[in-house]
């Protein structure tokens, strides 16, 4: 043995091939209706046709969410065109913004920066995890400066979702 350790698998977003099926799924339908009611209406052309094609390609980049995973010490968010990290050991400021469609925008110290959904931690424990790991660690090293209320709101919103969660499964609720 050589003994470095093997490096763990990431965490990914356990809800992200649903979500992919699904862009899929509406964009094939989209894809199938305009062709077909345009093949019934005689109005089909190869102009046409490939207009569909664009179409349905833009509606799967729209509806395709993005691919969160994280490690020990780092969160990332792959998008179709775009991949965004931070070193979440190394945070410096975590905020949040909007009321009805929220996102967080977490920056390290390395200037990198990172928006995601707060939605998905909800949906992910493990996810939560390792991102709370990360800021425990920022703030105990100090470069955490911005943002620990916002952490505790979600912190508290994740922990009222998992216990809702127990209690379902439970049969008591």
């Amino acid at each position: 043995m050589d003994g470095s350790r093997p490096r763990p698998c990431p965490t990914g977003d356990r809800h992200w091939r649903d979500g992919a099926r699904f862009a899929a799924g509406c964009a094939l339908l989209f894809c199938g209706m305009t062709l077909v009611v345009d093949w019934d209406g005689h109005t089909l052309t190869p102009p046409r046709a490939m207009l569909w094609l664009v179409m349905t390609a833009v509606l799967f980049t729209i509806l395709l969410p993005q691919r969160v995973t994280a490690g020990p010490g780092w969160l990332a968010v792959r998008g179709l065109v775009r991949r965004q990290a931070v070193r979440t050991d190394q945070l410096v400021t975590v905020r949040q913004y909007g009321d009805l469609a929220t996102h967080l925008t977490l920056c390290d110290a390395d200037g990198r920066r990172l928006e995601l959904d707060p939605r998905i931690l909800v949906e992910n424990p493990l996810l939560w995890h390792e991102l709370d790991t990360g800021v425990r660690r920022s703030r105990a090293s100090g470069t955490l400066r911005e943002g620990i209320d916002v952490l505790e709101r979600l912190r508290l919103q994740i922990d009222d979702a998992e216990a809702r969660a127990v209690l379902r499964s439970s049969g008591i609720v």
